[in-house]
């Protein structure tokens, strides 16, 4: 009974670790066993193929150097402000002002966010390049960029109609993606409250 009341009262240190391991630990699988381009076929809708990008989810790139630079800092800035909006979330939830579907959303999207923030601070710094070779973790002579550099992996892809000249659904993406996709999807069906009033589901 007592485990159940905290799992309740702490659901974002349950959520976010969780999604943070096996997020983490698919990437190191991919990244140490897959060059960039090697795709491996699960069954014909769904493949592991590696990828990496500078920062932005499914794949999509926001300028050079300065765009990553950018990038990182506002991801940086979104995890400090959904960190301590969360605690203030759990704060409520606990006292039943909020439901836990509200914790649930924001600790899914604040866990996409440090997962794929952790690829672009130190993936550059630990890792060496996977284009070539496979990577090598903490390689002599140090990583493939300095810090808030690095590239995110990317490793999912469901091409679920094929065609000759159309593939639905391109985009290459990973878990931490996943988290932070399916955490607002929740949010805007479960949280219709705050932009749906009252008097209009009434007419």
């Amino acid at each position: 009974m007592k485990v159940a009341l905290w799992c309740r009262n702490h659901l974002p240190v349950l959520i976010v670790p969780i999604v943070l391991v096996l997020d983490q630990a698919s990437k190191f699988a991919v990244k140490l066993n897959m060059r960039i381009g090697e795709d491996i076929r699960i069954f014909d809708w769904f493949h592991i193929h590696f990828l990496e990008n500078n920062g932005m989810a499914f794949g999509m790139s926001f300028g050079e150097n300065a765009g990553k630079l950018i990038l990182s800092l506002i991801r940086l800035a979104l995890i400090v402000f959904l960190c301590w909006y969360i605690r203030k979330v759990n704060t409520a939830y606990k006292a039943k002002e909020v439901k836990a579907s509200l914790v649930v959303c924001l600790s899914l999207i604040l866990a996409g966010a440090i997962g794929n923030m952790i690829d672009c601070a130190f993936y550059g710094l630990i890792f060496s390049e996977s284009y070539f070779s496979l990577a090598t973790l903490f390689p002599e002579g140090g990583g493939y960029a300095p810090l808030l550099f690095g590239r995110v992996v990317d490793m999912l892809y469901f091409p679920l109609i094929r065609g000759k000249e159309v593939l639905f659904f391109r985009p290459v993406f990973n878990l931490a993606d996943s988290a932070v996709t399916v955490g607002f999807f929740l949010f805007v069906l479960t949280q219709r409250s705050l932009w749906w009033p009252a008097s209009r589901k009434s007419s």
